[in-house]
């Protein structure tokens, strides 16, 4: 009688297996965060590019001053004709779909744009006088999860950032931290 030998790994070679399979996980996943929060803060110094720039842009088009919200230098949905209450300069997301929306939130970070003073009377057509200056912070939902740094920006266009994740309380704060460099 043949005594047929089985075919397959034996448990100790399974758990070997997944021993490797797990060094390899605890070594990667770190990395892999590291990777994501690093996108988060790119996205974020980019998202306020576009918000400063697309301030700038408000200022010039509508002699409006800077826009009075976030909303503004965007637009509400179904908005398909730029004016200076919805301008369509921003997306919906980052603009916090229109309106007056000072807030919103995008890639792992809360931005909030904070006009300065407003300008002596709204421009023509607008419903909401500009502002003469204007601050935008963007920080991260979860320090150390989401972001490690928190950024701002002002008129300038310099980015600025805090390395503590920290929110920027205001302009003056702002300009003290170091540039990007």
């Amino acid at each position: 009688m043949l005594i047929k030998k089985q075919k397959g790994f034996s448990l100790i070679e399974l758990l070997i297996v997944v021993a490797i399979i797990l060094i390899i996980a605890a070594i990667a996943i770190p990395n892999l965060l590291r990777s994501k929060m690093a996108a988060n803060e790119s996205s974020a110094v980019g998202s306020l590019r576009t918000i400063t720039t697309a301030s700038i842009t408000y200022a010039s088009t509508y002699g409006n001053g800077f826009p009075p919200s976030l909303g503004a230098a965007g637009g509400a949905a179904g908005v398909t004709v730029a004016t200076c209450d919805n301008a369509l300069l921003v997306d919906s997301v980052l603009s916090g779909n229109g309106g007056t929306a000072t807030t919103s939130q995008k890639s792992g970070y809360n931005f909030t744009f904070v006009p300065g003073t407003a300008v002596a009377t709204a421009g023509t057509g607008c419903a909401n006088a500009g502002a003469n200056t204007f601050m935008v912070n963007a920080i991260p939902v979860t320090a150390g999860s989401t972001g490690q740094r928190s950024f701002c920006t002002d008129e300038s266009g310099v980015i600025r950032d805090d390395t503590t994740g920290a929110a920027i309380p205001d302009a003056a704060t702002c300009v003290a931290l170091p540039s990007l460099q």
